[in-house]
């Protein structure tokens, strides 16, 4: 049965600083569990939007992370875009996906807010679904002033501090549904076109429901910036005909529209059919009638699958990603007790060393579940390898060339369940001593690791022909 999943979209005030947004985009990515569904950063706005789907405890660690990150790398005293901001990290949605309820994601922004109030000391607003008062549903009520208005003075979040964090502000975080950013820009560099047609448009206004909208020169084009919160109600189709309308009665074209983020397919099913005038889109989309037969899945496979997939007649996956999976275990269990002593006064001495073991461990766990993966594709091509016709002069090559790739994800295994053993055996003498015996088990998992990954390598190189060209690799 499939898990609940949620989609969270983190919104950040950078869209500039390309080793800032690759530092959010591998926190993120390194919480197991989190699929990173698209980045896209924009240097105008400096904004930078990540679009994630998790089971619901993933996604508030990934979301966390990235909070971290942002509140150590961005500074608002120095921040400049088009985009309205009251934070480095400046709105936290959680979306419901499969299998949870609206009310459950206003809980999980419930818990993220307290977190992040108690440990980043940022105040907290919850907005949409989740706010706890009636004038604060609207981001735009609650991110009045951005920034530089709420400076020096008293605010009254619903967690965290009463004054803004000096560099990271403010943070508003809740649960809506399904929201598309959606912008069209106008053949003018009047910003006063764009602004107008926003005006008319917007529910704030009398315009269309559902729609905010603001007005911004963007790459030296006038944009009408919106969020439209229900496209059931109003389509992103309806929408664009409704500024089309209106900038030629100006005497402007558009010039062009985009999506920021993801848009649910429906609402491009729709747009066909709105400007195709077909009545029946969705029935005649090919990979939709393939995903509906099973034949197409994107779902990453739940820890029962994998090892169904581990227990089958298959080759793949084998020992070698079962060594990945025991240094990613070991790793967890690593974090899990640095996490159980930093902030406890007991430990106060030993917090520095527990948080770059922390931060080690963390980094670890990642890399060695993407190696859960490349073991199994590696040795598939030793399977392809030895599928060549005896006859062919090329088999023996292939064979030792895919034996060798094959070796190579279990030796960095190797390599990165070594540091993992000595991070653990650091945490047992240093950390939490209610957390002893798991970093006991964190060692026992990372020699593991370590003893299983190293047979995969050797049993790779041996069944090499060229056993010179094993034992020069470097590998073993």
């Amino acid at each position: 049965m499939p898990s609940p999943l949620v989609e969270c979209v983190p919104n950040f005030s950078e869209g500039r600083n390309a080793d800032t947004i690759d530092a959010l985009r591998a926190a993120i990515a390194a919480v197991p569990g989190v699929d990173l569904l698209d980045v896209q950063a924009d240097a105008s706005h400096n904004r930078s939007v990540f679009t994630l789907v998790a089971p619901p405890a993933a996604a508030l660690e990934a979301a966390f992370r990235a909070m971290q990150v942002a509140t150590a790398r961005i500074d608002l005293t120095k921040h400049q875009g088009e985009h309205p901001r009251m934070g480095a990290t400046d709105v936290v949605p959680f979306v419901p996906v499969r299998d949870v309820t609206m009310e459950e994601c206003a809980a999980l922004a419930r818990r993220l807010a307290e977190r992040v109030g108690k440990e980043l000391a940022i105040p907290v607003f919850l907005y949409a679904k989740a706010a706890a008062r009636p004038e604060r549903e609207r981001l735009p009520d609650i991110r009045k002033g951005e920034f530089e208005a709420m400076q020096g003075r008293d605010l009254d979040p619903d967690f965290g501090p009463t004054r803004v964090h000096p560099t990271a502000g403010a943070v508003a975080i809740g649960a809506r549904p399904f929201l598309v950013a959606y912008n069209v820009y106008l053949n003018t560099q009047e910003i006063a076109v764009a602004k107008e047609i926003a005006k008319e448009i917007r529910t704030s206004s009398g315009g269309l429901p559902g729609v905010q909208a603001s007005g911004f020169i963007v790459d030296g084009l006038a944009q009408v910036s919106m969020n439209l919160l229900d496209i059931d109600i109003t389509s992103p189709a309806v929408v664009y005909n409704a500024i089309k309308i209106r900038a030629e009665k100006r005497g402007v074209a558009v010039q062009m529209s985009e999506i920021v983020g993801l848009i649910p397919e429906r609402a491009l099913i729709g747009a066909a059919e709105s400007a195709l005038r077909l009545s029946n889109a969705a029935d005649h989309v090919l990979e939709t009638k393939i995903r509906t037969a099973g034949g197409m899945s994107s779902a990453a496979p739940t820890l029962d699958g994998w090892m169904d997939a581990l227990a089958g007649a298959s080759p793949t996956p084998g020992g070698g990603s079962a060594a990945a999976l025991a240094g990613a275990l070991a790793a967890a269990l690593v974090a899990m007790v640095a996490r159980l002593t930093i902030g406890r006064k007991a430990y106060a001495a030993v917090e520095a060393e527990a948080r770059a073991v922390l931060a080690d461990a963390e980094q670890l766990r990642g890399e060695l579940r993407r190696l859960v993966d490349e073991d199994a594709a590696a040795y598939e091509g030793v399977s392809r390898a030895y599928k060549i016709p005896k006859g062919d002069p090329r088999r023996a090559q292939a064979i030792d060339d895919a034996l060798l790739a094959a070796a190579r994800p279990p030796a960095e295994v190797v390599r990165r369940a070594s540091r993992l053993l000595a991070l653990a055996q650091t945490m047992e003498q240093i950390g939490n001593k209610n957390a002893v015996s798991d970093a006991r088990v964190a060692g026992m998992l990372a020699k593991t690791a370590i003893d299983g990954a190293t047979e995969n390598v050797n049993v790779n190189l041996a069944g090499m022909s060229d056993q010179a060209r094993a034992k020069t690799s470097g590998i073993g």
